[in-house]
């Protein structure tokens, strides 16, 4: 009954594999199964400690079972997102407790249970986001999750958060909640949570939108707020709360705001005095920008140091007021970007009060060169560094340069993908300038206007037909996509150190574009002149070699005798004899295929139907089937008292029986004992016999040996011989 049980559960083990490599063809190759997309109803049965990564994505499964994944015990990562799941038992995931990431996002779920992540030790990212729970339950379905440092939950539906819903949760680099139907939030919910990297909540709810930022000053480093209408608060943020303060950026994401919201919201943040970051993204603001400056003012200075905008809609944008009266405000500011937004200009007297800004970004808008004498005017940006105007509307190359010599620390100027057309000979330039980009300028040429300070200079995408600027101080040089037929000379920049030349006209080189004193102090190998070549060689000459190595291995049938040394040592580790209780046949017969009808229909009936019969082991009936050959003749020599050779010229022309020989070559004569039978069907000199099996030679000089008689009175006496022989 202990064999037949063993039968079954082997057998039922061999069905869930099939069952596996049917539903899901690649958990068949390797430890990551890629089962997403497969229509699948329910997790497919024959997992084993072997995966390690478990794709079930997008598939139609309903029902997660308490057997599914108990065999699954080395399971790093699991995907369930997408599915149609709305029940899952409580110990289904009890087995997976080196489970790093669980996603059962967009399912069906109506309520999450503490017992299944009861032992989920290692857990560290959980996306629960896109189900249908309303809430979290009265308790922390979390509290056994200690790693855990990605949290990402929520749905439409999900409409209240209570006290003691994140208990249990300590820190977390990431926690996403999608709250924007959220009506109900208990003070002090999300305050359990001890540190916070980065926090996004999408929240429409704007009298809740305090309350929450409240629980999550002491905690938040980055917080990102989405979908909020901004709201005109009665009660300041901080209130009662005590410094220090943790959150130290505010983003805005399709957020909107009015005039009035704004004003206030600029006077509340001040409160938070660890805030040096304020971001707004895809925002909308609804008002002309008539903002309560003098309120503003009296509030005091911002902590915030970087202000970034990125395509911020205002419905008034032609009402849009200057900001007048908001100077104050801007002096302690050192990062200023506005991209995509429409700017057309900045008021002379603001941009003078930016006085501390070191980098500042205007990319994608609409700046002209007849509003730039305004917005870079005399003494504006006295403490700029850096400047990028790219992708405007700028025109002249030579106002570009007079507006921007005004700017006495500026040493990074950006003003690519503008449309210049021309470049004058001449042009004044900041003193300090250092990198210029001009690349998408449609420049045809380069002239003396490029000022002789740069480092670094990008002049790419245009249609220069040459280079031969002299800039003694540049270090980097990029001229990909234009016209150029040859390289710049190496005399009038001598610092260089790279040269982007990509997507060019060049043919050739000549010497003298190569010239100068650092070039050519250096030496380069064979293998920097010519890398291609060499690694080319390299892979020609390993293929090569492997090539060799297969076709020698081939003809010398090297695989075969490591396998069968490998064989040989196994079975040297074995007793030198079975045991008699082992012994199964009288003799292992080793013959060629082509004497199988002297073997098979005369010494097999002699044998086997003498009294008493021998038993005799023949490859063809005895052999198991799908057992390695090695290891069947292994057995077989081991299991029979005597082994047979059948020599002749067909024996010894023969692979197979040269394999056999081989065997016996290691098993039997390294013993030293008299196992081996030789019965010779035909005359056969010794020295037909291979080289390599030298002891077999020797045993056919040296000891007696049976010869198959062609007379038929001789042949009894050689029947009797062989039974003496057998018996011995």
């Amino acid at each position: 009954w202990r064999v037949w049980a063993i039968y079954l559960v082997l057998a039922a083990n061999l069905s869930d594999q099939q069952a596996l490599r049917q539903a899901c063809p690649s958990c068949d190759a390797s430890q990551i199964c890629n089962c997403s997309s497969m229509g699948l109803d329910f997790i497919p049965a024959g997992l084993t400690s072997r995966v390690t990564v478990l794709n079930l994505a997008r598939n139609r499964i309903k029902h997660i079972r308490s057997q599914d994944l108990q065999q699954a015990v080395n399971l790093r990562a699991l995907l369930l997102q997408s599915n149609q799941i709305h029940s899952i038992d409580e110990d289904s995931f009890q087995s997976l407790a080196k489970l790093e990431l669980l996603d059962l996002s967009n399912n069906s779920l109506a309520d999450l249970s503490p017992a299944w992540f009861g032992h989920l030790f290692s857990l560290q990212h959980l996306h629960l986001q896109g189900n249908f729970y309303s809430d979290l339950g009265e308790s922390s379905p979390f509290s056994s999750l200690r790693n855990l440092s990605s949290l990402h939950l929520g749905n439409p539906r999900f409409s209240v958060m209570r006290q003691g819903n994140f208990e249990g949760i300590e820190v977390l680099h990431k926690l996403w909640i999608d709250a924007s139907n959220l009506s109900r939030y208990e003070q002090g919910s999300l305050k359990s949570i001890k540190t916070i990297n980065h926090m996004i909540i999408n929240l429409r709810n704007s009298n809740i939108f305090s309350e929450i930022v409240r629980d999550l000053l002491h905690s938040v480093t980055w917080l990102e707020v989405r979908e909020i209408k901004l709201p005109v608060e009665k009660k300041r943020l901080v209130q009662n709360s005590t410094l220090p303060f943790r959150i130290q950026k505010l983003t805005f994401k399709d957020a909107s705001f009015t005039d009035q919201s704004i004003s206030q919201a600029i006077v509340f943040l001040k409160a938070i005095t660890s805030l040096k970051e304020l971001e707004a993204i895809d925002c909308m603001l609804e008002g002309k920008g008539i903002w309560d400056t003098k309120e503003i003012a009296r509030s005091g200075q911002s902590s915030v140091e970087t202000v970034t905008v990125i395509n911020i809609i205002i419905q008034n944008f032609h009402l849009f007021f200057d900001l007048e009266g908001m100077e104050s405000q801007i002096n302690k500011l050192k990062r200023l970007t506005v991209i995509s937004s429409n700017v057309f200009m900045v008021p002379c007297n603001l941009a003078r009060h930016f006085s501390s800004l070191l980098y500042l970004d205007f990319h994608d808008n609409l700046l002209v060169n007849n509003r730039l004498d305004e917005t870079i005017c005399k003494d504006a940006w006295p403490s700029l560094q850096t400047l990028n105007l790219s992708q405007n509307s700028l025109k002249s190359l030579k106002q570009m340069a007079q507006y921007t010599s005004r700017l006495p620390k500026l040493n990074n100027l950006d003003i690519s993908r503008n449309n210049f057309g021309e470049i004058p000979d001449v042009c004044e330039w900041p003193r300090n300038l250092k990198y210029l980009n001009l690349s998408s300028t449609q420049i045809p040429k380069v002239t003396t206007c490029i000022p002789p300070t740069l480092e670094v200079l990008d002049v790419s995408a245009n249609n220069l037909k040459e280079f031969g600027l002299q800039l003694p101080l540049l270090k980097e040089l990029y001229l990909t996509k234009n016209q150029l037929k040859t390289l710049p000379g190496a005399a009038p920049i001598p610092n260089l150190v790279a040269m982007s030349v990509r997507r060019n006209k060049l043919s050739s080189f000549s010497k003298e574009e190569f010239e100068g004193a650092q070039v050519g102090a250096v030496h380069l190998s064979l293998m920097e002149c010519h890398r291609s070549l060499v690694v080319s060689l390299i892979c020609v000459l390993v293929f090569l070699l492997i090539l060799i190595l297969v076709a020698v291995g081939y003809k010398y049938h090297v695989v075969w005798y490591l396998r069968m040394t490998w064989a040989w040592l196994q079975a040297k580790r074995k007793p030198k004899r079975a045991p008699p209780k082992d012994i199964c046949y009288d003799a292992f017969v080793s013959y060629s295929e082509n004497d199988s009808e002297w073997v098979e229909n005369i010494m097999v009936r002699e044998l086997e139907q003498a009294c008493p019969p021998f038993r005799l082991c023949l490859h063809k009936r005895d052999f198991v089937p799908g057992k390695w050959i090695v290891d069947n003749i292994i057995d077989s020599m081991e299991k029979s008292h005597k082994t047979l050779f059948v020599l002749s010229e067909h024996f010894v022309q023969s692979e197979w029986c040269k394999y056999e020989l081989d065997f016996s070559h290691f098993r039997l004569f390294d013993e030293n004992n008299d196992a081996a039978i030789l019965v010779l069907l035909e005359p056969i000199q010794s020295k037909a016999i291979p080289k390599r099996f030298c002891k077999l030679r020797k045993i056919m000089n040296t000891k007696t040996y049976l010869e198959w008689p062609l007379e038929e009175e001789q042949q009894q006496m050689f029947w009797e011989n062989l039974k003496v022989a057998l018996k011995s």
